[in-house]
């Protein structure tokens, strides 16, 4: 007998995964892909989004001739910030464009001399990202390349564009409305009015719940299909949905996301400034989030230690805490002189990392500058901690993801945040699980 499953796809930046799940949400089955990145219209790096369709479509066609397997449902969990625009035949008029790619600063001055930075800011609770904030892509779009805008029947982010492949309907959800995309009015609950006086709401299909999912037919048989989450509200989802005591949650990977659903009160614009931001839970409430380039800054000092003390690039998985650098730099009688150079120069950041003494050389072995860096990373992740948790009490603090497993930094972490109860979870498929929970919780 075939063995019933959910299927989802988890499409990171770095990595695109595909992996099944048993009705009881076990895992019995997971691949792993990467594609190379290709040149948007302005010679700008970005996804492939052809092959991204072309490996999820043959990914489930294989899945329907596999006689293991009897598909009962299917999600998307992806990276957020980054639209699919669609025309009206149904087919992109747009890459994926890469939510780093520079935004113009005559288009920045335009945009916040009609709708006051601020103000905006707050009531969007987005800082101000450029293209990171999704919202202005479409702006951007409008005013720079009108005869593609004019071309769009429905705007798309990445998660509901994966599902739109295999549905053909078209939506948006909260979690990817909410994730910093300068287009939600929090107060109000609905589109900001920029949104609407500049007509980009005629651009953004019928909301739906997160967990709303539509009846098709795939490998002959009716399934399931869900409409797609933001991964980082997804990896939120199962602690949600299973914990009611307030928490916070840190998780972990290129960027390192602090999220915290119980809020005490709107961001003020200091908050914003660090960073600081909301989104939307799968219940279409408001989640406190910090976030900062916590695995894109380690890469990259990694392979400037590497270079200098002649190490392999996977040398640092190995080191241990030495306690004595440990208890150094933890008490201040080792002075570190850490400074990041990916990480956001925010007021925040500033005050952390005042001056840039930074100078590897001057460390006798890669390990010992090893223990500096992390360090330095370590008081970024709790100075984030505590943007999130603003007055909220909680001490609980789950943390998940890639750096669970560094042992260096779950031990200044330790450090640095004695009285709090941390609960380390080495479960790898938070954003695939949830995407998965939508399906099982709700039906």
């Amino acid at each position: 007998m075939p063995i019933p499953v959910i299927a989802i796809f988890d499409i990171g930046k770095t990595n695109k995964k595909f992996f099944l799940f048993d009705e009881n949400l076990n895992e019995i089955k997971e691949e792993y892909v990467k594609f190379s990145t290709i040149k948007d219209e302005d010679g700008e790096e970005c996804d492939d989004l052809e092959k991204i369709t072309d490996w999820a479509k043959r990914t489930v066609e294989k899945l329907c001739k596999d006689p293991a397997y009897e598909v009962k449902a299917l999600n998307f969990s992806t990276y957020g910030a980054s639209f699919v625009s669609i025309g009206e035949d149904g087919k992109p008029v747009t890459p994926i464009y890469n939510y780093l790619k520079d935004f113009p600063e005559d288009l920045h001055e335009e945009f916040y001399s009609a709708y006051p930075e601020e103000s905006i800011n707050q009531t969007t609770a987005s800082p101000t990202l450029g293209m990171l904030n999704s919202g202005l892509q479409l702006y951007w779009l409008k005013k720079k390349k009108p005869e593609i805008f004019n071309k769009i029947k429905y705007s798309l982010h990445l998660p509901q564009y994966i599902s739109y492949l295999f549905t053909g309907e078209a939506v948006t959800e909260p979690t990817s409305i909410g994730c910093h995309t300068k287009l939600w009015d929090f107060p109000r609950a609905d589109y900001h009015e920029w949104v609407y006086k500049e007509g980009i709401h005629e651009k953004l299909p019928k909301q739906v719940p997160t967990t709303h999912s539509f009846e098709k037919i795939i490998c002959g048989k009716k399934v399931q299909v869900g409409v797609g989450i933001h991964d980082s509200s997804s990896a939120l989802a199962s602690y949600l949905i299973k914990i009611k005591e307030p928490f916070l949650l840190i998780s972990t990977g290129t960027w390192s996301i602090t999220l915290n659903p119980f809020p005490k009160r709107e961001l003020s614009f200091s908050e914003l400034q660090n960073d600081c931001l909301n989104f939307l839970s799968i219940h279409g409430k408001t989640v406190k989030a910090s976030r900062f380039f916590l695995g894109y800054e380690l890469d990259h000092q990694l392979q400037k230690l590497n270079t200098h003390f002649k190490k392999d690039a996977k040398y640092y998985k190995n080191i241990q805490p030495d306690e004595k650098q440990v208890d150094g730099l933890l008490s201040g009688k080792t002075e570190t002189g850490f400074y990041p150079e990916t990480i956001a120069r925010t007021p925040l950041v500033a005050e952390i990392f005042p001056e840039n003494n930074w100078d590897i050389s001057a460390f006798a072995d890669f390990d010992t500058a090893y223990h500096h860096l992390v360090f330095g990373l370590a008081r970024m992740q709790v100075a984030s901690l505590m943007l999130a948790k603003g007055e909220s009490e909680t001490k609980k603090v789950y943390i998940d993801g890639g750096f669970v497993h560094n042992k260096v930094f779950i031990r200044f972490l330790n450090g640095l945040l004695k009285g709090y109860e941390l609960e380390f979870s080495d479960f790898p498929l938070g954003s695939a699980y949830g995407a998965a929970l939508m399906l099982k919780a709700f039906n």
